[in-house]
């Protein structure tokens, strides 16, 4: 492994987009030797430096709406796209069942996600359904660049790049929701970037959207806060409280990706380590799950009492975080909250405590206390930094506090075939729904689409289900295909 030691530059100030405080993503830049400013990450195609907007990059169709970091790199980006099909056979079912009847024909959908193999497959997917797509990243971290040009020279309007600026990721998001005769009618999000931008920038398009599908916890606050002030003027689908998307991606997914970024960015041993997670949601349950597996000592931190007694039944002890502060090896937050590791914690930390995010924004550590004069960042690997205190104490930040799994690693493929399916369906729903159906409000995926979601995974594990008698499925009071739970059924 080459390391990299970079030469601080002092934190300058840094001009958001005019949209609501928490919708901002900051992204600062180091100054290499030499002047040149660099991406503040790494990537598998760091050595051109220039930034893709000052490119004039074309497919070999002739096509230029893309922006990506080297469209050269497409076909290993086809070979990655190539591998995640094999792992995602419900989305891969869901397409050869629907493709010849093209239920998204018409739909013209703006995607803003993190943008890998596993969305390449998504993104092909609807196209194949009939939908006319144009796609930005949700995260700066997290495209992989190669993919992204695999998907520009198959002709999709990409505009992605890993170690994106707070600028270029604004940038990204315009060109692909204001794009001369083209108008989008469907909203794909992950974190209500685009939903804002196209709310705050382009009103009147917003207004003749059809639907939103969002997919994260902070996206959804944020539809559920424009539905209470009255702005959500279309209908929204709210995917992440879905029971296949919240049990399989944010439980599942998260069980094996923290390890996966734990282990790629710091090569941790695991067992005796003394760990703290801010947060025993699906995604804390996951990660405390994992971790206790390989010999950890973890404890949690939590305020809702319910999550707080679920976490001591699994047998863990739950804190305040400023109580053992002092004595943890890692801290992970996975709360959705905001100012959850503060500077007063990590002045308490001692050398060598590594502090990550698991969390969908970047809002849960308060990186930005750490900006200051009398600490010193240094670059050690890509989204690896050692902050360093006066006395030489040293604690190690993964991704500058952003989500950890989708910056350092990869997130199962399977897992994320269920969450696909599930927005494709969404999707679905909400472009072909009958005028009246959904209202200027936010919904929950129906049950029936759940569990239909559910189902095309089960060939995979070769599970066969028990099928209700006409006897049992009176007594129970159930149609014998479904749906089998009520609403307020808590899987």
């Amino acid at each position: 492994m080459e390391f990299l030691e970079v030469p601080v530059q002092k934190t300058r100030n840094v001009r958001f987009v005019d949209l609501e405080e928490d919708d901002v993503r900051p992204q600062f830049s180091l100054q290499l030797p030499g002047g040149s400013d660099a991406s503040y990450t790494g990537s598998s195609s760091d050595e051109d430096e220039v930034n893709p907007r000052d490119k004039n990059q074309k497919n070999s169709k002739g096509s230029s709406d893309f922006c990506v970091k080297n469209i050269d790199n497409a076909a290993f980006g086809r070979r990655e796209i190539e591998i995640a099909e094999q792992e995602m056979p419900g989305l891969m079912a869901l397409r050869r069942r629907a493709e010849n009847d093209k239920p998204l024909s018409g739909a013209k959908i703006i995607g803003c996600t993190h943008i890998t193999a596993q969305t390449a497959v998504l993104v092909e997917t609807l196209a194949s359904l009939g939908a006319s797509v144009r796609w930005a990243a949700c995260n700066i971290y997290s495209t992989q660049n190669e993919v992204a040009a695999a998907l520009a020279e198959a002709g999709f309007s990409i505009y992605a790049w890993k170690g994106e600026t707070e600028e270029d990721f604004w940038w990204c998001i315009d060109k692909c929701i204001n794009s001369e005769g083209w108008q989008p009618n469907m909203i794909l999000d992950d974190g209500g970037d685009a939903t804002h931008l196209m709310l705050k920038r382009y009103p009147a398009m917003f207004n003749m959207i059809k639907g939103i599908v969002e997919e994260s916890v902070t996206g959804v606050h944020r539809l559920y806060q424009l539905s209470k002030s009255g702005k959500l003027t279309v209908p929204a689908m709210n995917v992440n409280d879905s029971v296949t998307k919240t049990k399989f991606d944010n439980l599942y997914s998260c069980r094996e990706s923290i390890l996966d970024a734990l282990k790629r960015t710091t090569d941790v041993m695991f067992g005796g380590k003394q760990i703290i997670i801010c947060g025993y949601g699906e995604v804390g349950k996951g990660c405390a799950s994992a971790l206790k597996g390989l010999g950890c000592n973890v404890m949690v931190s939590e305020i809702d009492p319910i999550c707080a007694l679920q976490a001591c039944m699994d047998g863990f002890r739950v804190t305040r975080l400023e109580e053992v502060v002092k004595n943890i090896d890692i801290l992970i937050t996975c709360s959705g909250n905001k100012n959850v590791v503060t500077r007063n914690h990590m002045d308490k930390m001692k050398t060598g405590c590594i502090v990550c995010n698991m969390g969908h924004s970047n809002t849960e550590i308060d990186v930005g206390s750490l900006r200051t004069p009398d600490l010193t960042w240094e670059k050690v690997r890509s989204q690896v930094d050692h902050i360093i205190w006066p006395d030489g104490k040293r604690i190690i930040l993964l991704a500058e506090g952003r989500l950890v799994n989708l910056s350092c690693s990869s997130v199962p493929s399977f897992v994320v075939s269920i969450t696909s399916a599930t927005q494709a369906l969404a999707l679905i729903e909400l472009y072909n729904a009958p005028q009246g159906r959904y209202k200027q409000d936010v919904y929950l995926l129906p049950k029936k689409m759940d569990e239909y979601v559910a189902s095309l995974h089960l060939p995979t594990f070769d599970a066969h289900l028990t099928e209700l008698s006409d006897e049992q499925a009176k007594y129970l009071g159930l149609n014998k295909t479904g749906p089998f739970k009520p609403n307020y059924y808590r899987y």
